[in-house]
C-alpha cells in the first residue's frame, strides 16, 4: 500500500517520509488514530516506503514497481511482519497471527478501513474474544531476531496492541533494545489500553480524522457514491470512513422511520409498543444498532444548531430538518445532551457485546425519564 492510497493526511504523510529521509526515525512507534482515521493504512504505507529500494533519493512515496514494493502491497514482503487479534480454530489451540496471515491479506484487501470487530467478524470469531496470546509474543521476538532477508528493516506492524495483556511484557526487552535496523509500528484506537510499560518506549505518531472533503472525494472515487450523497455522508461520519462505508451500506435504511417509532413509543405508546420496538431492534445486528444510534446523535447534533443558528445553520435534507425541528419540540437543550450522552454509552457497550434487548430496554426507559418533564407530543 502506498501513500496515495491513503485518504487524505498530506501533512502526517509528509512527516513519515521526512523521518525516513533526514534519519529520525525511532526503533518503535505508535500510529494513535480513531476508527476510521486511516491508521492502519498509513502503517502499511509507511513500512512500503520504509523497505522501498527507489526512496533513497527523497520521493514522497514508494515507487511502487520495484520487487521490495510489489512484495509489500501485498503483503508477503519477508521482512514485514503483522501482528494483530485471532482466535483459536478450535479448543486447546494456541494460536498466533500466521495462523491467519491469508485471511489478513485479504481482509486488507478488502476491509483496509476496517476496525478490529470487522476483522474478528471476518475470521468467524462470533462472539469469541479477540486475542494478542504469549506464544504470539514468543513468536515476534523469534522473528526479529532473525536476519533481514531483502531490505535494511526488519518491520513488525502490531496491529491493536489493546488486545495485548500483561503477556505483552514479554516484548519489553525487545522493544527496549532491538536488534539492529528493526523497526515497530504499532497501530492503535485507544492509547489507555495499551500496556503503559509499552507505551513509554514508542514514538506517538498522532493520526487525524480526514476533512470532509478528503472523505467525499474518497466516497466518490472509490465507493462509487453520488456526489449529494457523499457530500451528506461525509458530513454525518464526521471523518470516519469506515462509518461512511458503513452509511453508503445501510442507505436504504430507513433510520427517520425506526426513531419516529421509538419515540412514539416512549412518549406515547406505552410499555407494550416499547417492548415491540425493542424486539424488533435487537433482531439487526450490530452494525446496524450502531449506525441507527450514531444517526439519532447526528438528528440531535442538527438539532442544536437549527435551535440557535435558525436560517444560518448549515442546509441539512428536509426530512431530517422536519424531525430536528420536532425534537426541539419535545426536549431543550440539556435534555439533548443527556440523550446524546446516553445514546454514546449505549454504542459502546454495543461494541463490547452487551446483550441487544437489555441495552435497548434500559436505554428506553432512561430516554423515557430524560423526557418525562416535557409535554408529550407525537413524532410524525
Amino acid at each position: 500500500m502506498s501513500f496515495k492510497n491513503v485518504i487524505g493526511q498530506e501533512e502526517i504523510k509528509q512527516r513519515l517520509v521526512e523521518l525516513v529521509q533526514f534519519n529520525r526515525l525511532s526503533h518503535a512507534l505508535l500510529f494513535l488514530g480513531n476508527e476510521g482515521s486511516g491508521a492502519l493504512p498509513m502503517a502499511l504505507a509507511f513500512a512500503q516506503y520504509t523497505v522501498c529500494e527507489k526512496t533513497k533519493g527523497g520521493e514522497g512515496d514508494a515507487c511502487g514497481i520495484c520487487p521490495s514494493c510489489v512484495k509489500a502491497s501485498q503483503l508477503v514482503h519477508p521482512d514485514i511482519h503483522f501482528s494483530y487479534p485471532v482466535i483459536p480454530r478450535k479448543p486447546g489451540d494456541k494460536p498466533v497471527s500466521t495462523d491467519y496471515i491469508v485471511e489478513w491479506r485479504e481482509f486488507i484487501k478488502q476491509y483496509p478501513y476496517g476496525n478490529a470487530y470487522d476483522w474478528l467478524q471476518f475470521i468467524g470469531a462470533e462472539n469469541k474474544q479477540g486475542n494478542i496470546t504469549a506464544q504470539e509474543c514468543n513468536d515476534i521476538i523469534h522473528k526479529l531476531n532473525l536476519k533481514s532477508f531483502e531490505s535494511g528493516y526488519k518491520i513488525l506492524v502490531l496491529w491493536m496492541p489493546e488486545y495485548l495483556g500483561n503477556e505483552g511484557n514479554k516484548l519489553l526487552k525487545l522493544i527496549e533494545e532491538p536488534p539492529a535496523d528493526t523497526l515497530f509500528i504499532l497501530v492503535a484506537e485507544n492509547e489507555s489500553l495499551i500496556l503503559q510499560t509499552i507505551l513509554s518506549r514508542t514514538q506517538l505518531v498522532k493520526i487525524p480524522l480526514p476533512d470532509t472533503r478528503d472523505i467525499e472525494k474518497a466516497l466518490i472515487e472509490r465507493a462509487g457514491a453520488g456526489e449529494e450523497q457523499a457530500r451528506q455522508i461525509a458530513v454525518l461520519c464526521e471523518g470516519n470512513y469506515h462509518e461512511a462505508l458503513q452509511l453508503i451500506r445501510h442507505a436504504e435504511d430507513d433510520w427517520q422511520g425506526v426513531l419516529r417509532e421509538w419515540l412514539n413509543a416512549i412518549l406515547r405508546g406505552g410499555p407494550i409498543a416499547q417492548v415491540k420496538w425493542i424486539d424488533e431492534i435487537s433482531k439487526s445486528g450490530r452494525e446496524r444498532q450502531k449506525q441507527f444510534l450514531r444517526y439519532f446523535n447526528h438528528l440531535l447534533e442538527q438539532a442544536v444548531r437549527l435551535r440557535f443558528m435558525g436560517d444560518a445553520a448549515p442546509p441539512i435534507p428536509d426530512g431530517e430538518r422536519d424531525i430536528s425541528l420536532r425534537l426541539n419540540k419535545i426536549a431543550d437543550v440539556p435534555q439533548q445532551q443527556a440523550i446524546i450522552e446516553e445514546l454514546d454509552r449505549a454504542a459502546y457497550y454495543i461494541e463490547r457485546n452487551a446483550h441487544a434487548k437489555m441495552l435497548f430496554h434500559a436505554l428506553t426507559i432512561k430516554l423515557y425519564h430524560i423526557l418525562a418533564d416535557r409535554t408529550v407530543a407525537s413524532v410524525n
